[in-house]
């Protein structure tokens, strides 16, 4: 994977900046209930089971036992909610697509996520995580019709970005820009990395540092 600048020094510097900042866990949220009070400006990530999400977490906080992962997919059931400097909450949202997961349970996590996505007025962005070796698939549009429907602006970010050759990234980042430009709520930067290798991860960061 080449590392294509994307944003300036300053601005990168920001996104460290901020991830520099006291983190922790704050809580796992099982029912809608249970949700924190949204004092905080608040960003979230959703992707299909197995697409990095927890890793992608842990690279951001340079903090590899801040989200727990799994070789075991589906294993985030619930939202998992990460309190950063007393200012920002970052959400990770159960996965989808997991084809041994019930189906009542599935369509519970499904109906909890949307009722989430549509009363959370502190969300500021979803971060739509998406396997680069796979490209978009159905079950991503689906998501992205629903990101439509709540009216949440999501952007998407290419995951695992050193297992493909960069001319086959480029074109999967083209496929999916072709793909949002019928999705109202789509946000038109795409983002690639490869929490791994910490390739791509500051571009991530100083997204959210800019919406703050």
């Amino acid at each position: 994977m080449r590392r294509e600048p994307v944003f300036d020094a300053e601005t990168l510097e920001k996104g460290r900046m901020l991830f520099s900042r006291p983190a922790r866990f704050l809580l796992s949220v099982a029912s809608l209930s249970q949700l924190p009070v949204d004092d905080k400006k608040e960003v979230a990530f959703i992707g299909r089971s197995n697409v990095g999400k927890s890793t992608l977490i842990n690279a951001l906080f340079n903090n590899k036992n801040m989200a727990k992962t799994s070789s075991t997919p589906g294993r985030t059931q619930h939202l998992n909610f990460f309190e950063l400097d007393n200012s920002l909450y970052l959400v990770d949202l159960p996965g989808y697509g997991y084809a041994k997961a019930p189906t009542a349970e599935a369509k519970k996590w499904q109906d909890m996520i949307f009722v989430y996505l549509k009363g959370r007025t502190n969300l500021q962005r979803v971060f739509l995580l998406v396997d680069c070796r796979h490209g978009l698939k159905k079950i991503d549009t689906d998501i992205m019709s629903m990101l439509d429907k709540s009216a949440v602006t999501y952007q998407i970010v290419f995951t695992k970005a050193d297992k493909i050759s960069y001319k086959e990234l480029i074109k999967v980042m083209h496929e999916a820009q072709r793909s949002l430009k019928i999705h109202p709520a789509g946000y038109p930067r795409i983002l690639a990395v490869s929490a791994e290798k910490q390739q791509g991860v500051e571009n991530v960061r100083a997204e959210i540092a800019g919406l703050l």
